[in-house]
């Protein structure tokens, strides 16, 4: 992501501010949309902070990679999650009663209720430093 000055990460969000315009008004879609919508606009500022730490500590960017790379996927699963929701509901609202699109809606909320959150803990041991980590030297001795 830092590699290629973000463009990765830029046409990404591209999609994910596409998915937010073209459904944020969507009451149903709310509950998807919302948090895919606050972590796409925390994101570049994210990417920012690491990469400024990293500038005058290349090991600053390595202490992160885990958890940084670990938001970047729930900004992915969490974008493909609403997509799979979108469909779904549409699907529900055309008659469709095929319980798979019920199990892609429960499944939809168990994600964001469960598991997208750990985002704002990622996102704080992220911004922890690398001290912490190179620090353990002297507890193993």
């Amino acid at each position: 992501m830092l590699g290629n000055n973000g463009a990765t990460l830029k046409k990404f969000g591209k999609l994910v501010a596409q998915l937010v315009e073209e459904e944020g008004v969507n009451e149903k879609m709310a509950e998807f949309i919302n948090p895919v919508a606050m972590l796409g606009d925390q994101i570049t500022k994210f990417t920012t902070e690491i990469g400024f730490k990293g500038f005058q500590n290349a090991d600053e960017v390595g202490g992160a990679a885990t958890d940084y790379l670990r938001v970047l996927g729930h900004l992915v699963f969490g974008y493909f999650w609403a997509r799979m929701a979108q469909v779904a509901l549409r699907q529900i609202e055309a008659g469709n009663t095929d319980p798979f699109y019920q199990a892609k809606l429960q499944t939809a909320r168990f994600y964001f209720a469960r598991l997208f959150p750990e985002t704002a803990t990622l996102m704080r041991t992220a911004r922890s430093g690398v001290k912490n980590l190179l620090d353990t030297d002297a507890a193993l001795a």
